[in-house]
């Protein structure tokens, strides 16, 4: 079997307001080609999580690896084989218009203006929003944001694409569509993932594998959506409300 892709050991970070956070209890681990879904309530460390893999805090304990190096300090070595999509997207969209906010890597990165272009074009059809490429960013919808941003993050067509709450103030429309698209990018080009989210609505038709924090950031368990659903006492231990369908199961259980 490969190495995997990501793997995070125990990891502690503490932060100016003496805030800490201890990801210990069981690894984290994601394979290639995998789908996975961090999963807790507000406060449990799921972006910290995810800021460790990004290389954007560097762990005061513990060890971090993402594609065989430190993130924190070897993260040029693979920023073009990992995608971001922030809880904000507003945050993460920095140009007037959406053709020049998803071509802002690709120029930096020092691709010629034939490759911008294509690979533009690409990200641009991948999500849906070619009819978007030359329209203002700041009068496009929340929905329409969201999609420009992971545009951005798809263009340099990444192997990993991290995801921080990518759900969070959209219609049910709009998340169903984030949904069907990510999995479209997993099935059809390979793209792994890994998705913080305390919407546990969204987790199963999302993920292969579900690790549920808890408050402080122990990671409590892990395993397929199923499983997890099945065990309603842990949900509850985390201030995590179970599922509709998780709870109907429960129910029939009982009467059986």
């Amino acid at each position: 079997m490969s190495e995997p892709i990501v793997h995070v050991s125990c990891v502690r970070h503490t932060y100016p307001d003496r805030t800490s956070v201890h990801l210990c209890g069981l690894d984290f681990v994601v394979e290639k080609g995998q789908r996975v879904v961090i999963l807790g309530p507000n406060g449990c460390g799921k972006s910290t999580l995810l800021y460790h893999i990004l290389g954007l805090l560097a762990p005061q304990e513990g060890d971090v690896q993402v594609f065989g190096v430190d993130p924190a300090k070897h993260f040029s070595k693979i920023r073009e084989r990992v995608g971001v999509l922030l809880q904000n997207a507003d945050e993460q969209i920095i140009a007037p218009t959406v053709y020049d906010d998803v071509s802002f890597s690709p120029r930096n990165y020092g691709y010629t203006d034939a490759e911008v272009g294509e690979k533009v074009s690409v990200a641009l059809r991948k999500v849906g929003i070619e009819h978007l490429a030359h329209k203002v960013c700041h009068y496009l919808s929340g929905g329409e944001k969201r999609k420009v941003a992971l545009a951005g993050a798809l263009v340099l067509e990444p192997e990993l694409l991290v995801l921080d709450e990518p759900f969070e103030g959209l219609d049910p429309s709009s998340r169903n569509d984030i949904v069907d698209l990510l999995n479209r990018l997993n099935r059809e080009h390979g793209v792994s993932l890994v998705v913080a989210t305390h919407d546990v609505q969204l987790v199963q038709p999302l993920a292969d594998k579900v690790y549920v924090l808890k408050r402080g950031g122990e990671i409590l368990a892990q395993g397929p959506p199923a499983e997890i659903f099945r065990d309603v006492e842990l949900l509850k231990r985390t201030n995590i409300e179970a599922p509709v369908l998780a709870e109907l199961f429960q129910c029939s259980s009982r009467a059986a």
